[in-house]
């Protein structure tokens, strides 16, 4: 274990120090681009003025025989689109492939001054960021990347779950976690081949009313995951996300879920076609109403201590905290995304 006054000193003699604060950057959606097709790499210019943040996926959902040109062809995409406040991000291949180290190697060589996050999938330990860290700091070193490249681990194992703790502290590179549904369902040994929302048959009965009927209501796989994943995150000062909803045709699912991870502290999700990326702006933008009602437990608390009263109720320091994190995520918003400015 690291001693506090190491931690943040850079890994490789030459590499870029560790920052001690994440970028304050928008990020309600991660939205996956397959690189190796080259008409979708054609839409990457115009998608980077719609969506938060690019992903360039080379891992899930890429053919074996296509794993190289996806490397290349994220290469292609990040040399040639300019892609503003836009996050740029891979999704490497998993660590026991055969494609991983490449992915690395290729990537940071070529593009890593742009490159702003590389998403880890099938993190199980903390020794899987230091793995990834190390060779970060050797790459940045070596090719002169100027800004460290962040860390972000899908939460997709049973193994990773029991050790989400660790894994959110491992390293100042960490970025955040994103919940990794269907791999975790797998290996959980789950009975779902679903991509993310509920089951029709995880559900709680109520007590049969007068004429024998029973009230239903389907539960939510993921609350315990999520939960976990969020203190973890909060608690080490990274971003916790939601992952995918694989049901393109279900758009009201798609949002009850997304609502559901906003609501218990996520600040994204990803977004896996066109249609999610309307949903998760929706989502994980806060109401208007909210932040007018935020900002004015702001104006009334401008040192944030004592209490107030506004429309009957009390406000104290607590909720001034609260509505902190809606006026600051308000004004992220503002500045991205004009056309949804908070009145």
């Amino acid at each position: 274990m690291k001693l506090p006054r190491r931690f943040f000193q850079p890994l490789a003699v030459g590499a870029p120090a560790p920052l001690r604060e994440l970028p304050v950057r928008l990020e309600r959606m991660i939205h996956f681009v397959p690189p190796h097709v080259e008409k979708m790499r054609a839409k990457v210019p115009d998608l980077a003025a719609q969506v938060d943040v690019v992903l360039g996926n080379l891992e899930d959902a890429i053919p074996a025989d296509m794993k190289l040109e996806a490397r290349r062809g994220f290469i292609r995409m990040a040399e040639s689109t300019d892609f503003g406040s836009t996050g740029l991000w891979i999704r490497m291949n998993a660590l026991n492939s055969p494609w991983a180290l490449d992915d690395l190697l290729e990537i940071v060589a070529a593009v890593g001054s742009k490159l702003d996050v590389v998403m880890v999938p099938k993190v199980e330990g903390a020794w899987d960021i230091h793995y990834v860290d190390q060779l970060l700091a050797q790459l940045e070193a070596k090719h002169r990347v100027g800004k460290p490249i962040l860390i972000h681990a899908i939460l997709e194992t049973a193994e990773g779950v029991k050790n989400v703790d660790e894994i959110a502290a491992a390293s100042p590179r960490m970025h955040g976690m994103s919940l990794g549904p269907a791999d975790l369902a797998a290996s959980r040994g789950m009975k779902t081949t679903r991509v993310g929302g509920g089951h029709p048959e995880y559900k709680v009965l109520g007590d049969p009313a007068g004429g024998g009927t029973r009230s239903v209501a389907q539960q939510d796989l993921w609350h315990y995951t999520v939960a976990r994943m969020v203190d973890a995150c909060l608690a080490n000062g990274i971003k916790p996300f939601y992952g995918p909803f694989g049901d393109f045709s279900d758009p009201d699912a798609c949002e009850a879920q997304f609502r559901n991870a906003f609501i218990m502290g996520c600040v994204g999700a990803w977004s896996l076609h066109p249609s999610q990326i309307a949903i998760a702006k929706r989502v994980f933008s806060p109401d208007p109403g909210e932040v007018a009602f935020a900002r004015r437990i702001l104006a009334a608390m401008p040192d944030g201590t004592g209490a107030v009263m506004i429309d009957g109720k009390m406000q104290d320091d607590a909720t001034w905290k609260q509505a902190k994190v809606i006026a600051d995520l308000a004004k992220l918003v503002e500045a991205k995304d004009g056309a949804r400015a908070m009145t």
